[in-house]
């Protein structure tokens, strides 16, 4: 697949202690946290826990030093370029255990607020340029429309929002899916955000799909530079799928009480990609209520977010969103709600030919042999019950079906008459009642 290109600029890896954007009391409370949970001795290897280049963790032993928290071992570690090794005072132990109360967070440095506002400029969503032959190429499972493209490829490019609605089970999480895939660059995502001495995780690896090389730990001073800051994670461009279980607080910053740091908002972790909201009217929150949640994001390219002190602030959103729904828009959405959704695309279910190519197709890559009587038998005698009403999910749900009996029976894969009024059978409910 042609994979669209932006040229995403890479941060670059600080030089001094000022270009972090971070205060030094906090960077040297990190440095000593990370010392003691970590138990690490070696400058190189603190450099690689802290994310920071050996120069500049250098200079933040030399500060804990000059403080009298850190001290030389008097030991040159023979396995490790005769690195000079260092250790926590016993005042260093204090002043880590005081920071840890505080906050447990160690480890790699966070960026500063500012900084991260700046990466999402150089590689924003809205900067990808999507064509028609990107999109097919990453639904090749999918048998879509020209007219649906028409409409999907302007909508993918301009980045905003889309509303997919529709009857179900004709493929809109599918297309959402391949959205993200038709995207298919990378982005650097901060392991962690600074803002007014808070610390907000962000990297997430449920969410980011890392695509550096795993390096080996470094035992030496002399180890080659990072092509770019090491408090970014390079990542393809995220995909955050919700569905029923969305509510309104995990649109909020997650605070855990017990080690003092923030957690970002799912919205937050999918920045510069994709954010899809599946199955929209499942949710507790009614979807008004929920589209409400993102009409500031929507409109002005920017979210709110509050510390548990109440104190509020803006960070960028730079997001595709993609609502996907069963009920028609005006059934569950108000005029305003609609306005501030860019796109409303309409995913309907197929008809007889595009139908029978999606057929086909499954039951080619299922190996399953087509038997143009049974083909018959279902177009003519199965589907008039239903008003000859197609749907993208059923080919593939009757041929797994069929293969099922197959297997159970010990024939080989095939259809029949028999075998289709059998899978038939599990594809629908029969309307009666109950006594209970």
């Amino acid at each position: 697949m042609n994979i669209p290109t932006v040229n995403v600029v890479a941060p670059v890896a600080p030089r001094s202690i000022a270009d972090t954007g971070l205060s030094t009391v906090m960077m040297r409370d990190i440095v000593l946290k990370t010392m003691f949970r970590m138990n690490i001795e070696l400058v190189s290897k603190l450099s690689i826990a802290i994310c920071l280049p050996v120069p500049l963790t250098q200079e933040l032993i030399e500060l804990c030093r000059s403080q009298r928290l850190v001290e030389a071992t008097g030991t040159l570690h023979a396995t490790s370029g005769n690195e000079m090794g260092f250790r926590l005072t016993e005042a260093g132990r204090d002043r880590a255990l005081d920071a840890l109360g505080q906050s447990e967070y160690y480890g790699a440095m966070p960026v500063s607020l500012d900084a991260f506002r700046e990466q999402i400029k150089r590689q924003s969503i809205r900067n990808i340029k999507v064509t028609r032959k990107q999109l097919v190429d990453s639904m090749t499972h999918l048998i879509l429309p020209d007219s649906l493209l028409d409409h999907l490829g302007p909508a993918v490019n301009a980045g905003r929002s889309i509303l997919f609605y529709g009857p179900p089970g004709n493929g809109k999480s599918s297309i959402s899916n391949g959205i993200r895939a038709a995207l298919g660059d990378r982005v650097y995502v901060p392991r962690a955000v600074e803002y007014a001495g808070q610390v907000i995780t962000v990297y997430d690896p449920v969410v980011h799909r890392s695509a550096e090389p795993v390096i080996e730990d470094s035992s030496t001073l002399r180890r080659p530079t990072n092509r770019h800051d090491s408090r970014y994670v390079h990542c393809e461009r995220p995909s955050v799928i919700t569905g029923g279980e969305l509510s309104l607080d995990m649109l909020d910053l997650g605070y855990n009480p017990t080690a003092r740091i923030y957690n970002a908002p799912l919205q937050m972790k999918a920045t510069g990609g994709v954010f899809i909201i599946d199955d929209l009217g499942r949710q507790s929150e009614p979807p008004q209520k929920i589209v409400n949640r993102w009409i500031l994001p929507l409109e002005e390219s920017k979210d709110i977010l509050a510390l548990q002190s109440g104190e509020k602030f803006e960070v960028p959103f730079d997001t595709l969103v993609i609502f996907s729904t069963n009920f028609h828009p005006n059934e569950i959405f108000d005029q305003a709600a609609l306005r501030r959704i860019f796109f409303k695309i309409k995913i309907d279910g197929p008809n007889q030919e595009q139908y029978l190519k999606i057929f086909a197709m499954v039951a080619h890559r299922k190996k399953v042999p087509l038997d143009e009587k049974s083909l018959v038998y279902l177009m003519k005698e199965k589907y008039p019950t239903i008003s000859n009403i197609y749907a993208n999910y059923q080919p593939l749900f009757l041929m797994e079906q069929i293969m099922s009996i197959c297997e159970f029976e010990g024939i080989p894969y095939q259809m029949s008459p028999e075998l289709i009024d059998r899978a038939w059978a599990n594809m629908f409910v029969r309307d009666e009642i109950i006594t209970r």
